[in-house]
């Protein structure tokens, strides 16, 4: 008998779920529809890192510094007047960038009207570095390679020089050396002005 009572319950409880009216329907707005706008992006700028300035080079007045120098190798004992000199470049030995081609050509300027040596002229120089094996723009780092060069334009003399010290105070170093047997004739030095 429950089973029939069982049959009879689902029966009745699915016959209410049918007999049940529908609910009228609501009528629902009208949905408007928008019409999609891709998102506009506005151009960035482009990103750019800072450019690194390069060093300032300092303005150094090469031919005040040289000129007292030079005034003291011609007065120096043991220089034979009429004698041929090599004017080897000058060397950067400071901790930072100096612009050495102008001290060179300052010194070539404060020799120019010298009447103790003959200075030996720049494209006998270039022809003499191109017989070494040497570019024309090397500056002959080494003394041994001066007095080399010296040996071959038949100089007497080499006058070495180098700039040293802290960028910002520099120091040059001159040396006047005999070709023949390398003995420095005269040294001297000064600070180089601003």
């Amino acid at each position: 008998m429950k089973k029939y009572l069982f049959v009879a319950l689902a029966a009745l409880v699915l016959t209410g779920c049918l007999s049940r009216p529908p609910e009228p329907e609501q009528p629902q707005p009208p949905v408007t529809v928008e019409p999609v706008k891709p998102p506009v992006e506005e151009p960035q700028p482009p990103v750019t890192e800072p450019v690194p300035q390069p060093p300032k080079i300092q303005q150094l007045d090469w031919l005040s510094s040289v000129q007292p120098l030079v005034n003291q190798m011609l007065k120096a004992d043991g220089v034979n007047p009429g004698s041929v000199l090599l004017l080897d470049s000058v060397k950067n030995n400071t901790n930072g960038a100096l612009q050495t081609s102008k001290a060179t050509s300052a010194l070539h300027k404060a020799l120019a009207s010298n009447q103790t040596f003959s200075i030996v002229p720049e494209a006998q120089l270039a022809s003499a570095k191109q017989t070494l094996g040497l570019s024309v723009d090397d500056s002959l780092g080494s003394r041994s390679k001066a007095i080399g060069l010296a040996r071959i334009v038949s100089a007497q003399y080499v006058l070495y020089s180098d700039v040293s010290g802290d960028v910002k105070s520099p120091t040059l170093d001159m040396q006047l050396m005999l070709v023949q047997s390398g003995e420095i004739v005269w040294s001297g030095n000064d600070a180089v002005t601003h």
